[in-house]
């Protein structure tokens, strides 16, 4: 689905110790393809240890708005996730907030 419209983006925070993915990643990262203009997003992936966790995420996210919503973003993984990724996952959609940001900020076409 990706387009000129569309821009692909990570945000990365510190895994907790005594995580499944500890043991293969350092960092948990979310990536995500985001409408430029509105920062709706369109796709997102993570890097929990099962697919479930994943999709999961994936569901969370989808049709969220960077732009407009990331205190919504981080209240549903609050409120719904409830593991022990849930605070590096709430850093990682900031830092994917910060990183769209500095797109916009990079690119005066939007």
């Amino acid at each position: 689905m990706a387009t000129q419209h569309t821009c692909f983006i990570a945000g990365h925070a510190k895994l907790p110790q005594g995580m499944a993915a500890k043991s293969v990643f350092d960092s948990l990262t979310i990536t995500a393809e985001v409408d430029r203009k509105y920062g709706v997003i369109l796709e997102a992936s993570c890097t929990l240890a099962t697919d479930h966790g994943r999709q999961y995420i994936h569901d969370l996210l989808k049709g969220i708005s960077l732009r407009t919503e990331l205190a919504e973003a981080e209240a549903l993984i609050a409120r719904q996730y409830k593991g022990k990724a849930t605070n590096a996952l709430i850093a990682a959609v900031q830092d994917l907030y910060r990183q769209y940001e500095a797109m916009l900020e990079g690119n005066e076409e939007v």
